[in-house]
């Protein structure tokens, strides 16, 4: 028998419902009313800390509230953005993720990526370059992949692990020739960085902004631009198309940054939060840091965000399939083909 509820217990339930969201939104609507955690899942001053610290005084100003950074490396980055997933859905953890997340399922890393979470901000794309320090003989990429075919298995490339950036050039590269050298795993840039420069190891793949300092000061040179043409902001850096032109499929590709929460994070905080990363992107200050840090301003939220999302990894998916990089076939994840 089924019992059917009376006009009046209706009611009742109606006005409930409408009491708890008149007393919820006050809530939602005052957010924040204490200060924020943002996570980096790697190591200080390697790319994806440097935009953090960079953006995040201006996202503190929109907020009207202090938001402390804490660094969480290891397990190419998962332990990190791991956080985000089990603090609570309130809008107080943060995640500044790079695109690494995106190749979790494909290396079977993790069983989630950045569809598990709410995107907030796709920041910036960034140029990838290839460096070694400057007393290294090499002059460009060329002179590095003859060195590593004379010698291979000896040349030490940094690494952040698998699905970092520096592995997945790796996988490219490897798709049309082969560069058989030594990875040695750091949690991220800027141990990678400290690494070069005590001579530890002989070369990496980075983003241009975590490298631009020290190129300018000289104690690391460019070998090749991850590019199929030269790039304005490291003029003396050659396309590595001249040395590998068959790199130009998997062409243009780089490192990405965003702001992420909590998937279940209410719509009235993600919206505070989207429109202060909004406008502290857009602030002259930090697009003076992108500009001379190599970086191209995305700013993308909502639907552009996501699409986003799935276009970078549809296409570096699989190319690491077709390099043979990939421990899961991505067709078996749900990744179309680009």
């Amino acid at each position: 028998m089924t019992i059917r509820p009376s006009i009046n217990t209706l009611a009742t339930s109606i006005a409930l419902a409408a009491t708890t969201l008149t007393l919820a939104s006050p809530a939602f609507a005052d957010y924040p009313q204490r200060r924020i955690d943002a996570i980096v899942p790697w190591g200080a001053g390697g790319s994806t800390d440097n935009m953090a610290r960079s953006l995040t005084p201006h996202a503190e100003q929109q907020l009207g509230t202090d938001i402390v950074i804490n660094n969480r490396p290891g397990g190419t980055g998962v332990i990190g953005t791991n956080v985000i997933r089990q603090r609570p859905a309130n809008g107080y953890t943060l995640l500044y993720g790079a695109e690494n997340a995106q190749l979790y399922p494909v290396l079977d890393l993790a069983d989630f990526d950045y569809g598990d979470l709410q995107p907030i901000d796709i920041i910036a794309q960034g140029i990838v370059v290839i460096v070694a320090p400057a007393d290294k003989p090499w002059k460009d990429f060329g002179d590095l992949l003859k060195d590593a075919h004379q010698h291979p298995g000896t040349l030490r490339m940094g690494d952040a692990g698998p699905g970092g950036l520096p592995s997945t050039v790796l996988a490219m590269v490897n798709a049309v020739d082969e560069l058989d050298v030594r990875s040695v795993t750091f949690g991220g840039d800027g141990p990678g960085i400290t690494a070069l420069l005590g001579g530890h190891i002989d070369f990496m793949p980075m983003a241009l902004a975590s490298a631009d300092e020290y190129l300018e000061s000289g104690h690391l040179k460019v070998l090749a631009v991850l590019s199929d043409s030269p790039v304005k902001q490291v003029p003396e850096a050659t396309p590595i198309t001249e040395t590998l032109p068959d790199m130009a499929r998997f062409l243009p590709w780089g490192p990405f940054w965003g702001v992420y929460a909590n998937q279940d994070t209410p719509q009235a905080i993600t919206q505070t939060l989207e429109s202060a990363y909004d406008k502290a992107v857009d602030d002259a200050d930090f697009q003076d840091f992108l500009k001379k840090n190599g970086a191209t301003s995305l700013n993308l939220q909502g639907e552009e965000a996501q699409q986003f999302l799935d276009r970078w990894q549809s296409v570096t998916a699989w190319a690491m399939q077709d390099a043979g990089s990939a421990k899961v076939a991505p067709d078996t994840l749900g990744i179309a083909k680009p």
